[in-house]
């Protein structure tokens, strides 16, 4: 606030004539510092409720020796398709060979519901490998292949990395789909709806 000293100073000598007052300014900066700290509080509050959302992924290094690339056993594998519609295809291993197709079993699909959909999926193939790793005393833990159609959301790979978190799988990649992966989708895609596109 700013005051004003109206009081004259003469000492007490009368002057002829006009008198002069001299006026003298302090502005009380009080107030000020105060608003200063709440503004200080009111943004070290705010800066800490806001934390961006991001998550932590380790990714391995690019190298082109075949001997230093990390390999993945087929019986621990499980590779996991994102396709349009929120449809999840899988298969068990990593089916490098074309005519893996001519199992009935071999390529399924499902989705991301609670009962009987991808998660079921991967308690079943976690618990498979449990139990081979006790029969055999390998050191091995599942292995989940991800790959992402050119038809799959976003969200839809949010979905299958939460899907990681939460049942707890230390390994898992996320890498190309592949031409045949891409053929296995549109023929089961075909297959379910009958012929229709």
């Amino acid at each position: 606030m700013a005051e004003m000293d109206t009081s004259s100073s003469g000492g007490g000598k009368k002057h002829q004539g006009t008198k002069s007052k001299k006026l003298s300014t302090r502005v009380d900066m009080t107030p000020m510092v105060d608003l200063g700290f709440l503004l200080i509080t009111f943004f070290m509050l705010t800066t800490t409720m806001s934390k961006p959302k991001t998550m932590d992924l380790i990714m391995p290094k690019d190298t082109k020796d075949e001997k230093e690339q990390n390999k993945v056993k087929e019986s621990t594998a499980l590779t996991i398709l994102l396709g349009k519609n929120n449809r999840v295809y899988y298969y068990a291993g990593l089916a490098q060979d074309p005519n893996a197709s001519a199992n009935p079993d071999f390529f399924k699909a499902t989705s991301f519901a609670n009962k009987n959909g991808i998660r079921d999926v991967l308690i079943k193939k976690r618990d498979e490998v449990a139990q081979l790793r006790n029969a055999k005393g390998e050191p091995e833990d599942v292995v989940v292949i991800i790959k992402a159609n050119d038809d799959a959301t976003y969200k839809n790979f949010v979905d299958i990395l939460d899907e990681m978190a939460i049942n707890r799988i230390q390994r898992y990649a996320a890498v190309d789909i592949s031409d045949q992966d891409k053929q296995w989708i549109k023929q089961t895609e075909t297959a379910n709806t009958g012929g229709a596109q």
